[in-house]
């Protein structure tokens, strides 16, 4: 099988995140870099299925040159090869000119089948799976838990609220995958060494004959307003406390 899986850089989870004084975006001077968690879903997806199905996986990313660790990250986890698309004309770029070049990459790699995270946990807008589907012209199936493959056809799982979603789709499709859809595995140390001599193909948005115009610009980025401090509530006497916390909830909280 032909398989691609389509990852994004984002800060760690647990990096300090400030938002530069003009607005314009986030300081990125001390930041982690790692993989977007949803995206190591993907991947691993993708490598399950080259083990039982054979074939190989290609990753594909747009990004910064710092991207490039990232790919190599998917490649000791045991992908192929990769393609990087680095232009300083697409960082920071939208969801709709990101679905763009990855489908000016993808298309001259005629998939079986194309992962992505459901989204990414920095802009968090969940449209590049699904316009990226749109520009290829095939099927998607999106927020996916659980996949199966036979007969030349994916059957796949995701939850709706109270339920569960089983959908059946031909190949090739686009399959953007959730928590629960598997365990990521680490890349191992034979894994990271043999990584750095697996081929990884850069191109720029000219080679692609892609637009760098965004189609939606972030206006301006404001942190979250400061929380007031918590108040607490003083005594030795256990009732008048509760007593007091309840008119507090009521007369200042108002939530009961």
């Amino acid at each position: 099988m032909n398989i691609v899986a389509c990852v994004k850089q984002v800060p760690d989870t647990e990096a300090l995140i400030k938002v530069k004084p003009d607005g314009s975006g986030i300081d990125e001077g001390g930041i982690k870099w790692v993989m977007n968690p949803y995206d190591e879903y993907g991947v691993e997806e993708a490598l399950r299925l080259k083990e039982a199905k054979g074939g190989e996986v290609t990753i594909v990313s747009v990004g910064p040159a710092r991207a490039m660790e990232t790919i190599r990250t998917a490649l000791a986890m045991g992908a192929e090869k990769g393609v990087h698309v680095s232009d300083p004309l697409l960082d920071n770029t939208d969801a709709y000119t990101t679905a763009a070049a990855l489908a000016a990459v993808i298309k001259g790699l005629n998939p079986d089948i194309i992962f992505c995270g459901q989204r990414a946990i920095d802009d968090d807008s969940g449209q590049v799976g699904s316009i990226l589907a749109a520009i290829l012209g095939i099927p998607q199936v999106t927020i996916v838990t659980k996949l199966e493959m036979a007969d030349g056809k994916i059957k796949a799982i995701k939850p709706i609220e109270g339920a569960q979603l089983v959908i059946e789709s031909t190949l090739p499709c686009v399959i953007t995958t959730q928590k629960g859809l598997n365990e990521p595995r680490y890349a191992s140390l034979p894994g990271i060494m043999k990584a750095k001599k697996k081929p990884v193909d850069v191109k720029n948005a000219a080679a692609l004959g892609i637009a760098t115009e965004p189609k939606a610009k972030v206006a301006k980025m404001t942190p979250p307003p400061d929380r007031a401090p918590g108040k607490i509530i003083a005594g030795d006497d256990p009732a008048a406390k509760a007593a007091e916390l309840v008119r507090l909830l009521r007369e200042e909280a108002k939530v009961i």
